[in-house]
């Protein structure tokens, strides 16, 4: 890949991610801040991580946005189809831009590939990514996420953990358990742990 399709490419995915009408506290697009703890996540776990895999950390949540949970049914089969529907989505959207930056149709594939989770487990793209958007979660996310569900019990966490825990690979499950979390979810995470 080109110096130049490499910047055009993180250019084309970051206007996109700009455009997210949610923001941080520091006023940035809530995607743009995703896609660059993503990447850094990925960045710290894959020694010497190609360029295009960089690209594709930062299309993991690309234009999510759009599609809403709520524009599907409450529940589980619910919140799964939204997930599936938005791997499918993302992982076209990415595929698109970086075809227009001047990517190769390979290289294109194989982000699509990546993004759409597809091979997870045994794609190191595929992995890579989910590794680090678990590591994203469990460092930013995990007490926003359980202020928003006071209503589940201490189980449904314990096994939220435990299935998000099964997903990493070992390296990533060792800089998961060196992160600095709050101690109520530090707690959590060593019970889920237990079990």
């Amino acid at each position: 890949m080109s110096a130049s399709a490499y910047t055009r490419a993180r250019e084309l995915i970051d206007s996109a991610h700009a455009a997210d009408p949610t923001r941080t506290a520091d006023g940035r697009a809530a995607e743009l801040v995703y896609a660059d703890r993503v990447e850094a996540w990925v960045l710290k776990l894959v020694a010497d991580a190609p360029p295009i895999l960089a690209l594709a950390a930062r299309c993991q949540h690309l234009e999510r946005w759009l599609t809403p949970r709520t524009t599907f049914p409450e529940g589980k089969v619910g919140y799964l189809t939204w997930r599936r529907s938005l791997y499918v989505k993302q992982a076209e959207r990415a595929r698109e831009l970086l075809l227009a930056a001047g990517i190769s149709d390979i290289e294109a594939d194989e982000v699509r590939t990546w993004v759409s989770k597809t091979g997870l487990k045994t794609n190191p793209g595929t992995q890579a990514l989910e590794d680090a958007a678990v590591l994203v979660f469990l460092e930013n996310e995990i007490g926003d996420f359980a202020a928003q569900h006071t209503e589940y019990p201490r189980e449904k966490f314990i096994d939220i953990l435990q299935k998000t825990w099964r997903k990493l690979s070992s390296a990533a499950q060792q800089a998961a358990l060196g992160l600095d979390l709050p101690p109520a979810i530090a707690a959590l995470v060593r019970e889920a742990l237990a079990g």
